[in-house]
């Protein structure tokens, strides 16, 4: 199987939140599909409880672009404590038997890390 870039993310290594962080604070993650079919797309994190991501799957179509919302929920900030969460996101062709993203077998998907 190939393991073709699918979509374009922007931006494209790293998001970026900005304080104060006693209150939810949000970052954009822009999902452009580069590809001339639909492209379904699922987005993990390795810290669940603290980010809140909406919508944390969908499908774009071709030539379109998803905008991602991720929210930071609030904490006590301490400068020696900071940590580099990741963002992974799953992309993959929409399958001809598809009912909604969530029942998409993602095994055969196309990975990337922020």
């Amino acid at each position: 199987m190939s393991r073709e870039q699918l979509v374009r993310i922007d931006p494209p290594t790293e998001l970026r939140f900005k304080g104060p962080f006693t209150e939810t604070r949000t970052a954009h993650l822009s999902l452009t599909n580069i590809r001339n079919a639909p492209v379904c797309f699922k987005v993990k994190t390795t810290a669940p409880k603290q980010y809140c991501v909406r919508p944390n799957s969908g499908v774009v179509e071709p030539h379109s672009v998803a905008d991602v919302q991720i929210m930071l929920q609030p904490f006590d900030f301490a400068a020696s404590k900071v940590s580099k969460h990741k963002f992974m996101v799953q992309t993959m062709y929409k399958p001809g038997n598809f009912v909604d993203s969530e029942t998409v077998v993602w095994a055969s998907s196309v990975f990337y890390v922020l």
